[in-house]
């Protein structure tokens, strides 16, 4: 039942049928903003969650019953992989500290505390150590969009999150090579599978979702390219393909000529083992994969990469490989925008946000050669 309350402000009435203990009829109320086309739909969807059993009174509904009907909510506009991430903020970090507390009597301070927690001691899942204050970054915009969304279904009046003050991001220190230091790395695994994708790695900047889903029709060794048109990541489901992280991540990057010539090689030796493994080849067509043809489990590869690392006491991770091509990039004079581009970065301010610290070095050279120009022509 529809109650006109106001000019675009109506009161809906849910019948909950009797309770089974005392035979009293329940109702529930939900005021609505909008016209009565609006409140009506509004009604209808009511109505069809208390019939199929999805429906949660306001009065009872938890920040754990709300949290999981905006994950359905969510979970269609959103890549998988950022479902995940949601998901597992949520029911990892949120859930088990906050679940029981009504939505409607969930206050700022209520966050402020999870937050805290977090960066405690024992804020991790596994109790050993505290989140980083990027993660907990994370989980407050995770719940913040959350809360948004309550907002705007009219659950509740105001977002607790906008009035929760998250830590500041810390700037972590990354871990580059030198060129050196990339020579030797690439020395010591020159005799070993890994060698064409930490080689394609660390002259291309790539993701490892975005390496491992490269296909061998998106690389064109005749005129040294390749396009990034698709990632891989882990889910519950298993192992997926899906679209590259962000537009810009959809991006051709240009090979170096020894990146193209190692995945020459490459590609002669997986023709050779894919005719040595016959049936047995699952064919995906990826550049690199595993000795059947299959995708690469990302964990199992940064696992393994990991692994090598710490025998060749090279001293970073996978990922740390995208840095030291940015880096290298920079030292080599390479124009900011230009690097944005090889990266795939929404946009040149995270570039140039991630590497300031190169920046900073970059302008103490450029002073240095302003005073050696001065000197050749006599000023100063």
């Amino acid at each position: 039942m529809i109650r006109k309350r106001g000019p675009n402000s109506w009161q809906i009435r849910i019948d909950l049928g009797r309770d089974p203990a005392t035979g009293k009829r329940l109702m529930d109320y939900r005021s609505f903003r909008g016209n009565k086309r609006e409140a009506e739909a509004e009604e209808r969807r009511l109505l069809s969650q208390r019939d199929n059993g999805t429906y949660v009174s306001l009065d009872r509904m938890t920040f754990a019953e709300f949290l999981n009907r905006w994950l359905m909510e969510v979970q269609t506009q959103v890549r998988p992989t950022t479902y995940d991430r949601y998901r597992d903020i949520c029911r990892v970090h949120v859930t088990p500290t906050l679940g029981t507390v009504p939505l409607a009597k969930l206050k700022p301070l209520h966050l402020q505390n999870l937050y805290a927690a977090k960066l405690g001691d024992s804020g991790r899942a596994d109790g050993r150590g505290s989140l980083s204050t990027t993660s907990v970054l994370h989980i407050h915009r995770v719940l913040h969009e959350a809360l948004n969304a309550a907002v705007r279904w009219q659950i509740i009046g105001s977002n607790p999150a906008k009035a929760a003050r998250p830590p500041r991001k810390r700037q972590v220190e990354m871990n580059v090579l030198t060129e050196s230091d990339t020579r030797r790395m690439l020395d010591a695994a020159s005799d070993t599978p890994l060698y064409c994708p930490i080689l394609t790695a660390v002259t291309t900047g790539l993701r490892r979702g975005e390496l491992l889903a490269l296909r061998w029709k998106d690389v064109d060794l005749e005129n040294g390219s390749l396009a990034v048109c698709q990632t891989l990541h882990a889910s519950e489901r298993g192992l997926e393909f899906g679209e590259p992280k962000t537009k810009k991540s959809r991006r051709t990057v240009v090979l170096p000529s020894v990146t193209v010539k190692a995945l020459k090689e490459h590609r002669a030796a997986q023709s050779a083992l894919r005719l040595q493994r016959g049936s047995e080849w699952t064919d995906h067509d990826l550049v690199f994969c595993t000795d059947d043809g299959r995708p690469w489990n990302p964990s199992t590869f940064s696992t393994r990469f990991r692994s090598f690392s710490l025998k060749e006491d090279v001293g970073v991770k996978f990922h740390d490989l995208r840095h030291t091509h940015a880096t290298h990039l920079f030292r080599a004079g390479i124009h900011p925008k230009m690097v944005s581009e090889r990266l795939g970065h929404s946009t040149v301010g995270i570039t140039l946000d991630l590497y300031t610290h190169v920046i900073e070095g970059m302008d103490r050279d450029a002073a240095k050669r302003i005073d050696e120009r001065f000197r050749e022509v006599g000023i100063g």
